[in-house]
């Protein structure tokens, strides 16, 4: 049975619409959500190290962020590269979601 040529169209245009919207998540979970895990990885990696004088805190505070730089380059490639859209939006997004709960149950350092 011959497909008109019109649906054929149609197919072609829904599909082109779908891969444009997944590319489109692709690359704001790539840059805002992986933004948004490697803050939350490095807050709750520097409120979880244990130092107690003002001076320390601040060079606790400051490897996290360096090295949250190499954490947000990697989410964002691997974001990229994975095949499996919903793998990344779980991980990306549900992982910053996440660590940021546990910030907000951990609470500011007494």
């Amino acid at each position: 049975m011959p497909v008109p040529s019109g649906q054929a169209i149609d197919d072609r245009t829904g599909r082109r619409w779908r891969t444009g919207f997944a590319m489109a998540w692709r690359w704001l979970t790539a840059i805002v959500g992986g933004y948004g895990f490697a803050v939350a990885a490095a807050m709750l990696v520097a409120r979880s190290l244990p130092v107690a004088d003002p001076l320390g805190r601040v060079e606790a505070t400051g490897w996290p962020m360096i090295l949250s730089f190499l954490a947000y380059a990697g989410i964002g490639l691997w974001s990229l590269h994975e095949q499996r859209l919903g793998r990344v939006s779980a991980v990306v997004w549900g992982g910053a979601l996440v660590m940021a709960m546990l910030l907000k149950l951990l609470g500011l350092r007494p």
